[in-house]
Protein backbone atom coordinates (compact mmCIF):
# COMPACT_ATOMS: atom_id res chain seq x y z
CA UNK A 1 0.00 0.00 0.00
CA UNK A 2 2.85 2.74 -1.21
CA UNK A 3 2.08 6.10 -1.60
CA UNK A 4 3.00 7.42 -4.35
CA UNK A 5 2.91 10.98 -6.32
CA UNK A 6 0.58 10.98 -9.11
CA UNK A 7 2.59 13.49 -11.00
CA UNK A 8 4.34 16.84 -10.66
CA UNK A 9 1.85 19.36 -11.31
CA UNK A 10 -0.36 21.62 -8.77
CA UNK A 11 -3.73 20.71 -8.03
CA UNK A 12 -7.17 22.19 -5.69
CA UNK A 13 -9.68 20.29 -4.62
CA UNK A 14 -11.50 20.86 -8.38
CA UNK A 15 -8.92 18.67 -9.51
CA UNK A 16 -9.10 16.18 -7.06
CA UNK A 17 -12.70 15.66 -7.14
CA UNK A 18 -12.18 14.97 -11.30
CA UNK A 19 -9.27 12.13 -10.96
CA UNK A 20 -9.26 11.15 -6.74
CA UNK A 21 -11.10 7.38 -6.48
CA UNK A 22 -13.06 6.37 -3.57
CA UNK A 23 -10.36 5.47 -0.67
CA UNK A 24 -6.73 6.53 0.35
CA UNK A 25 -6.33 9.46 -2.50
CA UNK A 26 -5.06 12.76 -0.84
CA UNK A 27 -4.08 16.49 -1.93
CA UNK A 28 -1.87 17.78 0.02
CA UNK A 29 -0.14 21.92 -0.78
CA UNK A 30 -1.31 21.02 -3.97
CA UNK A 31 0.69 17.70 -4.01
CA UNK A 32 -1.71 14.50 -5.10
CA UNK A 33 -0.36 11.57 -3.53
CA UNK A 34 -2.16 8.10 -4.73
CA UNK A 35 -2.31 4.87 -2.71
CA UNK A 36 -1.04 2.02 -4.44
CA UNK A 37 -2.62 -1.40 -4.10
CA UNK A 38 -3.56 -3.81 -1.98
CA UNK A 39 -5.49 -2.42 0.98
CA UNK A 40 -4.75 -2.19 4.18
CA UNK A 41 -4.33 -5.53 5.79
CA UNK A 42 -5.94 -7.06 8.68
CA UNK A 43 -3.55 -5.75 11.72
CA UNK A 44 -4.67 -2.17 9.98
CA UNK A 45 -8.41 -2.77 9.78
CA UNK A 46 -8.58 -4.27 13.35
CA UNK A 47 -7.03 -1.54 14.91
CA UNK A 48 -9.17 1.14 12.99
CA UNK A 49 -12.39 -0.67 13.53
CA UNK A 50 -11.65 -1.01 17.47
CA UNK A 51 -11.25 2.09 18.38
CA UNK A 52 -14.01 3.61 16.41
CA UNK A 53 -16.13 1.66 18.50
CA UNK A 54 -14.83 2.28 21.63
CA UNK A 55 -14.65 6.24 20.71
CA UNK A 56 -18.52 6.27 19.07
CA UNK A 57 -19.61 4.62 22.65
CA UNK A 58 -17.31 7.27 24.95
CA UNK A 59 -18.88 10.41 22.66
CA UNK A 60 -22.43 9.04 23.16
CA UNK A 61 -24.34 11.91 24.45
CA UNK A 62 -21.03 14.19 23.68
CA UNK A 63 -21.72 17.36 21.17
CA UNK A 64 -19.13 15.14 19.00
CA UNK A 65 -18.74 12.69 16.67
CA UNK A 66 -16.18 10.23 15.41
CA UNK A 67 -15.61 9.53 11.55
CA UNK A 68 -13.37 6.80 10.06
CA UNK A 69 -11.95 6.54 6.20
CA UNK A 70 -12.55 6.89 3.73
CA UNK A 71 -13.92 10.54 4.30
CA UNK A 72 -12.29 14.09 2.88
CA UNK A 73 -11.35 16.84 5.40
CA UNK A 74 -10.80 19.93 2.95
CA UNK A 75 -8.68 21.58 5.14
CA UNK A 76 -8.38 25.63 3.97
CA UNK A 77 -5.24 27.91 4.47
CA UNK A 78 -7.72 30.85 5.09
CA UNK A 79 -11.10 31.57 3.58
CA UNK A 80 -10.35 30.37 -0.22
CA UNK A 81 -13.70 28.67 -1.93
CA UNK A 82 -13.62 24.88 -1.96
CA UNK A 83 -12.58 24.71 -5.81
CA UNK A 84 -9.04 26.81 -4.76
CA UNK A 85 -8.26 24.54 -1.41
CA UNK A 86 -5.09 22.65 -2.08
CA UNK A 87 -5.35 19.93 1.00
CA UNK A 88 -7.58 17.29 1.03
CA UNK A 89 -6.93 14.26 3.86
CA UNK A 90 -8.18 10.68 4.76
CA UNK A 91 -6.93 10.14 8.04
CA UNK A 92 -8.16 6.69 9.33
CA UNK A 93 -9.98 8.33 12.28
CA UNK A 94 -11.10 11.54 13.31
CA UNK A 95 -13.24 13.41 15.98
CA UNK A 96 -15.34 16.21 14.72
CA UNK A 97 -16.37 18.52 17.61
CA UNK A 98 -18.19 21.21 15.63
CA UNK A 99 -20.76 19.34 13.23
CA UNK A 100 -21.58 22.62 11.17
CA UNK A 101 -18.22 21.63 9.28
CA UNK A 102 -20.00 18.23 7.93
CA UNK A 103 -21.71 19.28 4.57
CA UNK A 104 -22.41 17.27 1.58
CA UNK A 105 -18.88 16.36 0.30
CA UNK A 106 -17.36 15.38 3.66
CA UNK A 107 -15.89 18.25 6.05
CA UNK A 108 -14.18 21.40 5.63
CA UNK A 109 -12.50 22.49 8.82
CA UNK A 110 -10.17 20.72 11.62
CA UNK A 111 -11.03 17.70 13.56
CA UNK A 112 -9.81 18.09 16.97
CA UNK A 113 -8.66 14.61 17.37
CA UNK A 114 -7.41 12.38 14.66
CA UNK A 115 -5.26 8.82 13.92
CA UNK A 116 -3.42 7.27 11.32
CA UNK A 117 -2.75 4.12 11.78
CA UNK A 118 1.08 2.97 10.01
CA UNK A 119 2.17 0.49 7.86
CA UNK A 120 5.66 0.02 6.76
CA UNK A 121 5.07 1.40 3.49
CA UNK A 122 3.11 4.36 4.41
CA UNK A 123 4.88 5.27 8.00
CA UNK A 124 7.24 8.06 6.47
CA UNK A 125 4.86 9.45 4.42
CA UNK A 126 2.49 10.17 7.38
CA UNK A 127 5.06 11.83 9.60
CA UNK A 128 6.87 13.42 6.98
CA UNK A 129 4.16 15.08 4.86
CA UNK A 130 0.92 14.58 6.84
CA UNK A 131 2.10 16.00 10.41
CA UNK A 132 3.10 19.01 8.93
CA UNK A 133 -0.12 19.59 7.30
CA UNK A 134 -2.05 18.75 10.82
CA UNK A 135 0.47 21.11 12.18
CA UNK A 136 -0.98 23.96 9.31
CA UNK A 137 -4.53 23.15 10.25
CA UNK A 138 -4.48 23.07 13.80
CA UNK A 139 -5.17 19.41 14.26
CA UNK A 140 -5.32 19.93 18.48
CA UNK A 141 -3.74 15.91 18.98
CA UNK A 142 -2.18 13.56 16.86
CA UNK A 143 -2.18 9.77 17.12
CA UNK A 144 0.84 7.76 15.01
CA UNK A 145 -0.22 4.16 15.62
CA UNK A 146 1.84 0.82 14.64
CA UNK A 147 0.02 -2.08 15.39
CA UNK A 148 2.98 -4.56 14.04
CA UNK A 149 5.98 -2.20 16.31
CA UNK A 150 3.18 -1.91 19.46
CA UNK A 151 3.77 2.19 19.59
CA UNK A 152 1.87 4.92 19.50
CA UNK A 153 3.03 8.69 18.61
CA UNK A 154 1.19 11.65 20.18
CA UNK A 155 1.75 15.04 18.37
CA UNK A 156 -0.02 17.90 20.83
CA UNK A 157 -0.40 20.92 19.24
CA UNK A 158 0.79 24.00 21.59
CA UNK A 159 1.25 27.42 20.57
CA UNK A 160 0.59 26.26 17.46
CA UNK A 161 2.93 24.01 16.74
CA UNK A 162 3.56 20.14 17.38
CA UNK A 163 6.57 19.71 20.15
CA UNK A 164 8.41 16.15 19.94
CA UNK A 165 6.20 13.16 20.25
CA UNK A 166 5.09 11.62 22.83
CA UNK A 167 5.99 7.70 22.59
CA UNK A 168 3.86 5.27 24.13
CA UNK A 169 3.69 1.50 23.77
CA UNK A 170 0.11 -0.19 23.25
CA UNK A 171 -0.44 -1.48 26.43
CA UNK A 172 -3.43 -0.70 28.95
CA UNK A 173 -5.48 2.32 28.41
CA UNK A 174 -4.41 5.84 26.76
CA UNK A 175 -6.70 8.85 27.06
CA UNK A 176 -7.49 11.49 24.90
CA UNK A 177 -5.95 15.33 25.43
CA UNK A 178 -7.94 17.19 23.06
CA UNK A 179 -11.74 15.29 24.23
CA UNK A 180 -12.27 14.93 27.67
CA UNK A 181 -13.84 12.02 28.64
CA UNK A 182 -12.46 9.23 25.96
CA UNK A 183 -10.10 7.00 26.72
CA UNK A 184 -8.72 4.31 24.36
CA UNK A 185 -8.21 0.37 25.53
CA UNK A 186 -5.35 -1.82 23.21
CA UNK A 187 -6.59 -4.88 25.21
CA UNK A 188 -9.02 -5.70 22.72
CA UNK A 189 -7.51 -5.03 19.40
CA UNK A 190 -3.86 -6.22 20.04
CA UNK A 191 -5.33 -9.53 21.64
CA UNK A 192 -7.22 -9.82 18.04
CA UNK A 193 -3.88 -8.87 16.34
CA UNK A 194 -1.55 -11.38 18.06
CA UNK A 195 -4.48 -13.79 16.98
CA UNK A 196 -3.72 -13.21 13.68
CA UNK A 197 -0.04 -14.32 13.93
CA UNK A 198 2.89 -12.84 12.13
CA UNK A 199 2.60 -10.50 9.29
CA UNK A 200 3.08 -6.90 7.84
CA UNK A 201 0.12 -4.44 7.84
Amino acid sequence: MAVLKRDSDYHTYADYVVWSRTYGDELIDGTAYVREPPSPLPPHQIVVGDLYLQIRIALKGKPARVYSAPFDIRLPKFDEEDDKVDTVVQPDLFILSDLKKLDKRGVRGTPVWLAEVLSPSTARHDRVVKIPAYERAGVREVWLIDPIERTLAIYLLEGGRYGPATILELKGQTRLTAVPGVTVDWDCALADISALGDGDD
